[in-house]
């Protein structure tokens, strides 16, 4: 895509870059609303229905583009000072396009999982939980085998055959996949939505009522003063963090607060200690979630990497080129070996030493994904480093089409560190969280990694842009400069890696935070030893 968007959409490498990232911000973040929408209105049938529908539609606008030469402004030449501009229009074509995909991918991605293991599921079979373990192993399986297609398959067709028929192929599968999707509507299980209360809801009325409640003088530590729902919940005093919201779930008038079942008549003022202890959960969490941003900043802005191996000799053998947006295989070959190793190997040889079910504690992977993440792009500025040197020393510095004497080899460790770094900080955040987090916020566990990785789009896109900015004040050349061997791409990757080690720094910080927390205010120390974090079969949200 940042090829498409600077060929025919004649943008900056930057900017083309921050596009993208708000694109993919947009559609995580879409994922935590497709989820709840699902879960208690929609439907999962319905969810995943018109998100197919959705996607297909923007494809289908994607491939007009393409299509229709008025869409799309003209590619500049070499010989081109002043490009041709692209219209508002076109422009508005375009992100209509991405829009319809990302509220595709809102609805699709968190609920299509779990709409299969509906189809499935059957409490009364003794074999039902390892039917659904099959199922979700050949879910994962199917979906790294997509992903592996998409990045070697499509992007082959799309550089040997043109964009035509590059964004024909996945529209009309697109189709099929909807068509099939349809015609088997009148066989499938579709459970209705929830009626119960949402979770998500829950949280921001337990915040409203504290902040409503500020000014209240009755005690935080009387526990008769307390609402419970339902009244036969354990009768347990809120804890003694963040007290200030205790506030939230103290009855103050009995006729006023509680209707006459014993239930909130306002639930936006009442709150139960429930509901109170989960955002305190959630408060607990924020720090240690907030490390995780940097790894996804790094792993965003590798679209500059697309065009660095773009210029280099990308043969494997006499007669066969990678293409350049083809090297990512290399981080899901990483990824899928290390988990498979760490899994079948590491895990029953280091369990015997750490005591930990699972080899490493969830917090020592995640710095060990940390490490990995700025290793990557530490490397990456010193390939860059050579690999600009080398363009310059043959005079390629004012063309940057032209090809490097350089393999584009050195950047497979670039990928595989990064996808080692995926793997093990992924993994182990989402059975911190599933540790740290009460058992009725499970679908909290799954859904902060999702809403991490949009505001790490987010951020990447800010700070691509800002660079750029910043960079080229004074008439000076962009660090991001579409042309590579003017700009200093190895800055901004050395920037990235400051940035990292800082973020590590803070990690460690944020670590001992964690270790400082009393037995009380983390389950933790005891959780990861009852039990393994079925990561897998959390609630889509």
């Amino acid at each position: 895509m940042i090829i498409y968007l600077m060929t025919y959409y004649n943008m900056s490498a930057a900017t083309g870059t921050s596009i993208l990232g708000l694109w993919g911000a947009l559609s995580n973040g879409l994922a935590l609303f497709g989820a709840i929408t699902a879960d208690f209105y929609l439907g999962r049938y319905r969810a995943v229905a018109y998100g197919s529908i959705s996607t297909l539609i923007g494809m289908i606008i994607l491939w007009l583009t393409a299509m229709i030469p008025q869409l799309k402004s003209s590619p500049c030449s070499q010989n081109q000072h002043v490009c041709n501009g692209v219209t508002a229009l076109q422009l508005a074509v375009l992100f209509s396009s991405f829009g319809f995909m990302s509220i595709g991918a809102g609805f699709v991605r968190p609920c299509s999982i779990i709409f299969g293991a509906d189809q499935l599921e059957n409490k009364k079979n003794p074999n039902n939980q390892r039917i659904l373990e099959s199922y979700f192993n050949w879910y994962n399986a199917s979906s790294g085998i997509s992903t592996i297609l998409a990045v070697t398959v499509i992007v082959y067709i799309q550089d040997n055959y043109g964009w035509k028929v590059g964004f024909g192929v996945p529209a009309i599968l697109m189709f099929l996949s909807v068509l099939m999707f349809q015609i088997g509507s009148p066989l499938y299980i579709k459970v209705k939505p929830k009626t119960t209360e949402n979770l998500v809801i829950g949280l921001f009325q337990a915040a409203v009522a504290a902040f409503r409640k500020r000014n209240t003088r009755r005690p935080l530590s009387d526990c008769d003063e307390f609402y419970r729902w339902p009244l036969e919940s354990d009768v347990l005093p809120p804890s003694k963090d963040f007290r200030c919201l205790n506030r939230a779930c103290i009855i103050e008038d009995p006729q006023r607060d509680l209707n006459p079942d014993g239930s909130a008549s306002n639930q936006w003022n009442l709150c139960s200690v429930e509901q109170v202890e989960s955002l305190k959960a959630l408060i607990k969490a924020l720090p240690m979630w907030s490390t995780c941003f940097m790894i996804f900043v790094d792993m965003n802005v590798f679209s500059f990497s697309l065009l660095q191996t773009k210029t280099m000799d990308r043969h494997i053998f006499p007669h066969f080129e990678v293409p350049a947006a083809s090297f990512s295989v290399f981080m899901i070959a990483a990824l899928t070996i290390w988990i498979a190793f760490y899994d079948r190997i590491l895990v029953p040889l280091l369990s015997k030493y750490t005591g930990q079910p699972r080899g490493l504690s969830p917090i020592t992977r995640m710095g060990i994904g940390l490490i990995s993440s700025g290793m990557s792009i530490a490397l990456s500025a010193i390939t860059e480093s050579i690999r600009r040197q080398r363009a310059i020393e043959e005079g390629h510095e004012d063309d940057p089409n032209a090809l490097v004497n350089m393999s584009a080899m050195w950047f497979v460790p670039q990928y595989a560190l990064l996808g080692v770094a995926e793997a093990t900080h992924a993994v182990g955040q989402v059975e911190f969280f599933y540790a740290l987090f009460p058992e009725s916020m499970s679908s909290i566990a799954s859904s902060m990694y999702t809403v991490g990785t949009a505001v790490s789009s987010l951020i990447g896109s800010i700070l691509v842009s800002g660079v750029d900015w910043l960079s080229s004040t004074g008439g000076k050349t962009s660090w991001l400069s579409s042309n590579i061997n003017r700009g200093h791409i190895d800055y901004f990757f050395w920037l990235l890696s400051f940035l990292s080690f800082i973020n590590f720094l803070y990690f460690l910080v944020v670590c001992r935070f964690y270790e400082s927390l009393n037995d009380g205010s983390s389950r933790l120390s005891h959780v990861a030893e009852d039990k393994e974090c079925d990561y897998r079969l959390l609630h889509e949200s």
